[in-house]
């Protein structure tokens, strides 16, 4: 049987480098642009993604016809 896995406990520390809370800062000042930004592409993508999916459904149905109306049973 095997044993649980033990967790380290480390006491928290009480105050943080001022270099560490700048760096938090600017992490999550730069997480927020970037959710912003793709929150503005999404829907260009969105969009995008579906047109190219029609544009493959077409092109396949199209070559299916080719395909049927220059095989050799077609023409007989």
């Amino acid at each position: 049987m095997t044993a649980p896995r033990r967790r380290v406990l480390r006491t928290p520390r009480e105050t943080l480098d001022p270099r560490e809370v700048r760096r938090l800062e600017r992490l999550q000042t730069q997480i927020a642009a970037d959710r912003e930004a793709l929150q503005r592409w999404m829907p260009k993508l969105r969009r995008a993604f579906h047109e190219v999916e029609k544009l493959q459904a077409r092109l396949a149905r199209r070559e299916k016809q080719l395909t049927r109306l220059t095989s050799p049973a077609a023409n007989s």
